[in-house]
């Protein structure tokens, strides 16, 4: 697979899909395999082994798409949901509860997610993955 920005859009709107499914269905496959608690998808280090790949892809993908179409908006909004991501590792479960965690991660998953979206949109419009 070639490394170019329309492959790094879909691999960071996968990774934030991933965020997404892990945040909402973790607690449901516990609840029926109490097992899975024990394993790494119940543990903080997940959160941030996929912010060590969503943020270098989506900084990457954005800033190529951005310089490409020349709409710096997507990039400012892949930011902010990149900050968002980067939040609940900074301020933790303890201050906002398991619910909120949870509606943070998937906002902010949501976030980052539109912005490669739109830069994908973007830039098969202005034909600049050629």
């Amino acid at each position: 697979m070639e490394i170019s920005q329309p492959n790094l859009d879909k691999t960071a709107i996968g990774l934030s899909l991933v965020c997404t499914i892990h945040c909402l269905l973790t607690p449901l496959a516990i609840a029926l395999l109490p097992a899975l608690g024990a394993t790494f998808l119940d543990d903080e280090r997940f959160h941030y082994a996929v912010l060590f790949f969503v943020i270098p892809t989506s900084l990457y993908a954005l800033g190529l798409g951005c310089r490409k179409h020349g709409r710096l908006g997507v990039l400012e909004i892949g930011m902010l949901g990149l900050l968002v991501l980067s939040s609940i590792l900074i301020i933790g479960e303890e201050t906002l509860g398991e619910t909120g965690e949870k509606v943070t991660t998937v906002l902010g998953a949501v976030i980052v997610a539109s912005a490669h979206i739109r830069n994908y949109r973007l830039c098969q419009k202005n034909a600049c993955h050629e």
